[in-house]
């Protein structure tokens, strides 16, 4: 739970650093500018918070790591849902605004992780889990996406050391095995969800694993 509240107000800061006309680079996820993805971000808040207000009293029926959807797909951009995302952003116009509604929201949705029950059950997406496991899955979530802001921003900061250590575990359990231990956390999470292609030595590295990736988390 605090791990979550750590990285959500790292990549929130991370964003409120962003230059205005940084929104117009290139973000790590294909198809999106960094307004696209400060964009999506909102969207990801709206669903914490909504999340957070409809518990059930239902079974849980997955866990953190068993919450995401894991293709060998790797996005193009050109899902209907990601180009909805891209004209919502452009319809801001002004960074400034894309920038105070991701604080407002994200600062909301922040303290009503901060004062969820762990052990409350939630419903979405079609499944149910604890708050806690919930909010974990999501530390998975914000690591990712702040490695995907700072993808061509490269004096930004980066996420919590504790995030992507946290990161790189839960996507070894989603792998069935770890990545070699010459692997900073960083590249791991980068080549192992195909945001970037291994080089040949990590290829070799990798070993059979290679052959699987990517583990295109959503």
């Amino acid at each position: 739970m605090d791990l979550f509240g750590r990285s959500w107000a790292a990549l929130l800061g991370a964003v409120a650093g962003v230059a205005d006309g940084d929104f117009a680079r290139p973000s790590g996820c294909a198809g999106w500018l960094v307004r696209g993805l400060v964009c999506h971000l909102v969207i990801d808040a709206q669903d914490v918070l909504i999340t957070l207000a409809m518990p059930t009293g239902a079974e849980p029926t997955r866990d953190a790591v068993g919450y995401w959807e894991v293709s060998g797909t790797a996005p193009t951009g050109d899902d209907p849902l990601d180009a909805l995302t891209v004209r919502l952003a452009a319809a801001y116009e002004e960074p400034g605004l894309l920038k105070f509604h991701l604080d407002d929201v994200g600062s909301a949705a922040g303290r009503a992780a901060g004062l969820a029950d762990p052990a409350m059950r939630v419903a979405t997406r079609d499944v149910v889990l604890t708050a806690g496991d919930y909010l974990s899955a999501y530390v998975l979530e914000w690591t990712l996406h702040h490695l995907d802001l700072i993808a061509h921003l490269p004096d930004a900061p980066g996420p919590p050391a504790e995030g992507l250590a946290r990161s790189r575990a839960m996507l070894e359990r989603i792998a069935g095995a770890a990545f070699p231990t010459s692997f900073s956390d960083t590249d791991a999470l980068l080549v192992g969800t195909g945001r970037r292609a291994p080089t040949g030595g990590e290829r070799a590295a990798l070993g059979p694993l290679a052959a699987r990736l990517p583990f295109v988390i959503g």
